[in-house]
């Protein structure tokens, strides 16, 4: 569990640089460079999500179970998921009328993707991980509200459906392989 909160604090610690102390982001970009800045940035994150991902796998097997979802709740997951995986095809396609609606659509995917697996996973592992990532994208919704960041202008709607079609072949290729192969364990009940 020890690998699993270390990687949480390093990967949501250096996201949360820009809410917390967004001055002192500021005077570190000015005397690094954003060059170098973006550098540790990346380095830091991929080193806290490698120990996440290989924390959450050594820690779940052995972590107290807190509560048991019911067998259905599995289904309520897999359908939040794919309005996950469409909020995320949202934010990566360019902007349709989609991505102005939702605003920040990379957090709204985290939210829904947090609260789908803590609703199918009662260990403390899950809770952990998945808690915290809801915790982090509320506060960074909160943050960026308060930066009063833009919001995307409006774009074709062929841009929403190259989105909506992105994130349901996605999250197929996770029901049908991926999360197994990835994550060790099956989506389907």
């Amino acid at each position: 569990m020890t690998v699993l909160i270390i990687g949480l604090i390093l990967f949501l610690g250096v996201h949360s640089v820009r809410i917390v102390a967004p001055a002192w982001r500021d005077r570190r970009i000015a005397a690094m460079g954003p060059g170098p800045w973006r550098g540790l940035y990346s380095l830091v994150s991929i080193i806290g999500f490698v120990l996440l991902v290989w924390g959450y796998g050594h820690a779940r097997p052995d972590a107290p179970v807190l509560y048991e979802p019911p067998l259905w709740m599995r289904h309520v997951t897999a359908l939040l998921m794919i309005f996950a995986f469409i909020s995320l095809a949202i934010y990566a396609v360019p902007a349709g009328r989609l991505k102005p609606v939702l605003k920040h659509p990379m957090l709204v995917a985290i939210k829904i993707w947090a609260v789908a697996h803590l609703l199918a996973n009662g260990d403390l592992a899950s809770i952990l991980l998945f808690g915290s990532f809801l915790v982090w994208a509320v506060f960074d919704r909160i943050s960026v509200k308060r930066r009063a960041a833009p919001v995307p202008a409006s774009g074709p709607v062929a841009n929403d459906v190259i989105a909506v079609v992105a994130g349901l072949v996605v999250y197929a290729l996770f029901v049908w392989r991926l999360h197994e192969w990835l994550f060790g364990v099956s989506p389907l009940p």
